[in-house]
This record gives C-alpha cells, structure tokens and sequence, in this order.
C-alpha cells in the first residue's frame, strides 16, 4: 500500500517557542496486508530569527549625540574639577598673595556664588569695557551708593566677565570692612584691601587693577532724596597715588544701586550703639526685619569712562595741591555727566 498523504493539523506560526508540526505517516507495511497503526511524527522547525530591538542595542559613547557626548565631557570635567580643588583645600595646596587675595577661591566659590544677583536679579548692562586696558596698572574711580556696599563687588564681577582678559579688580575698602567677622575674611579672600595710600601703590606697581570710591560712607549712607548726587570727593588721595605710579584714572558710573534699599531715614542713635556710620531705615527695614534685608531687584547699568592719562606729568606733581584738586574735580564731573546721561536712558527703575 502506498504511504498516506502527510496532513498537518497544526500550521499556527504566530506561536513564541518552536512550531511543532505532527503528521501522520503509515507504518512500512504489513508482509500478512495487515495495516499497521499509525504512529505520530513530529516535526520540529527553528523560529523565524528575530532583528534586534533598537532598545536592546547598547549605545557606545562613540554613537551617542554630539550634544550628549558634549554634556557627559563637562559633567566629568567639573566634577574632576571640584574634586581637585576640594583636595588642594583640604590639604593647604593653594596659593596667597601678600594681602591674603585668594585667585582660585574668587573664582570657582565666591564669584559665582554673586553671578546669579548679578546677571539674573540686577540684570547689571555693562558699557565702555575698551576702556580698561589689556594689562598694566589702572585705577578705577566710581560713585558709591545703596546702602549697603553691593556696588563694589557688581563692579567687579562686571570687569572680570566682560574684560576680554578676565582681569580682576582690587578694591580699597573702608576700615569698617576689615573690622566685621566674616566679612573681614571674605573681603581679603576676594583681593580687597585697606583704602590706603600704600596699599593702592603697591598695587598698581604690580599691574593690578584698582578700585576706589571716594564718596565712602558719605555716599553709600546719603537720604534717598539725594540719590545720584556726588557727595565730596576727599582731598584727592587718589589722585596723588596714581600721579605717582604714572597710571591712567577711568571714571565709572553705577545707575541701579541707588534704588536697592531706598534710605528714608537713620537713626543716629542705633548707629551710635553699634558702631555704624548710620543705621538705615527703609520702606522694609526694619519694619520687615530679615525680608527687608532684601535688596529691590532694580536694573543696573555700569559704564567705564574714557581713561584719565597721568603719565605726562612730573614726579613732584604728585605734591602740588591745584593740580590734585583739578585733577579730582575732572573725574567727579565725568561720573556726574556720566550718571546724568544714563538716567536720562533709562526706561524705568527696574526694566
């Protein structure tokens, strides 16, 4: 008897796992004609190979985006940064000059610890910045103001950002500041110093950048209704100093500080107390207590005048008073020009 025909009962493909396919095939045969009982055949065929996944293919660093190759490289390189310096802090392996002016703390804790108030909350718009030179000493003059001293430390996050050489700028600063615990320290940390005239010599004898405000206390302390009037200018100590280290004076005007804590009166006698020149009362402070510590978030402009050259001069001009005093009432009306011009800009207090 021929062999029956093989009929799969069992063609489902769709199945996970191996297809079994069982047919039914009659035995050789009987030598008597007896037909034999059939036996059962499976047929075993492979699953259809299946392509991977894009999910389940591992992406190497090489076939990543160029943005995220970008992001992962400057993760790594900060967090090796910040391990670094965290070791050179831990161990002493950091460096000072001789007013205790720490370069790499400034740069990587306190400046941009302030570049959030400075670029986000001031929103502080720098002009004239071709006017600092490139290298060698300068002294920068500016008006003083707001109560409390942010001024200073705005203009210098301003020359270190935007001076196309970083340069760093070291401010005099009142005896008051060297006096308040912290703050003492802080201030040192940051390149200020003593508003002396050997300190400031020496210096703009090292090239460095130098600031002053000479309105001091008087400024930073006057009523509001004042505000953006020049108070005097000292007896032009630093005219003087840069007369004898033959380095250019740059006149700069701060519009923005005036606003910040908008002194509607003082009480002498706290002042008297706590041994503060003044003790300013605000439309928040102290009725507020800690919140009216809080500055206003008004818009703040700074411009670099055109610099004041000093080098033409003799070295005993350094000691002539008319030359001083003319000297000094030039770059005061410079600033208040200056300060005019820019409110006569401005759109409004705080945009």
């Amino acid at each position: 008897m021929a062999d029956a025909k093989v009929i799969p009962f069992d063609d489902d493909r769709s199945r996970a796992g191996a297809v079994q396919r069982p047919v039914r095939r009659r035995s050789a045969g009987s030598r008597r004609g007896k037909s034999a009982e059939p036996t059962l055949v499976r047929e075993v065929q492979p699953l259809p190979s299946r392509a991977p996944a894009q999910d389940d293919v591992p992406v190497t660093r090489e076939e990543q985006p160029p943005e995220r190759q970008q992001d992962d490289g400057d993760l790594e390189r900060r967090i090796a940064s910040g391990l670094s310096f965290l070791r050179r802090r831990l161990t002493g392996d950091y460096e000072v000059d001789d007013f205790g002016y720490d370069e790499e703390l400034t740069d990587q804790v306190l400046m941009p610890a302030l570049r959030p108030v400075y670029e986000k909350y001031f929103r502080v718009e720098v002009k004239g910045i071709e006017n600092i030179p490139a290298e060698g000493g300068a002294l920068i003059v500016a008006n003083h103001s707001g109560t409390i001293p942010l001024d200073g430390v705005m203009m210098q996050i301003a020359v270190h950002d935007n001076h196309p050489a970083n340069r760093h700028l070291r401010l005099l600063a009142a005896d008051l500041v060297f006096m308040l615990p912290v703050v003492n320290e802080l201030a040192r940390k940051a390149g200020h110093t003593l508003a002396c005239a050997e300190d400031a010599e020496r210096l703009l004898g090292r090239g460095e950048l130098v600031g002053v405000m000479p309105e001091g206390f008087k400024g930073i302390g006057k009523p509001f209704s004042e505000r953006y009037k020049l108070q005097r200018f000292g007896r032009g100590g630093f005219v003087s100093t840069a007369l004898r280290k033959g380095t250019p004076i740059i006149p700069c005007s701060i519009v923005g500080a005036e606003e910040i804590y908008p002194m509607i009166g003082n009480s002498k006698t706290l002042a008297r107390v706590l041994g503060f020149p003044y003790f300013p009362i605000t439309p928040t402070f102290p009725w507020l207590g800690p919140l009216g510590a809080i500055p206003l978030p008004t818009k703040w402009t700074i411009q670099f005048g055109e610099p004041i050259p000093t080098n033409g001069y003799p070295p005993e001009a350094a000691e002539d008073p008319m030359l001083m005093f003319n000297l000094t009432d030039q770059v005061r009306e410079q600033i208040q020009h200056t300060l005019y011009k820019l409110l006569v800009q401005r759109r409004s207090v705080f945009f």
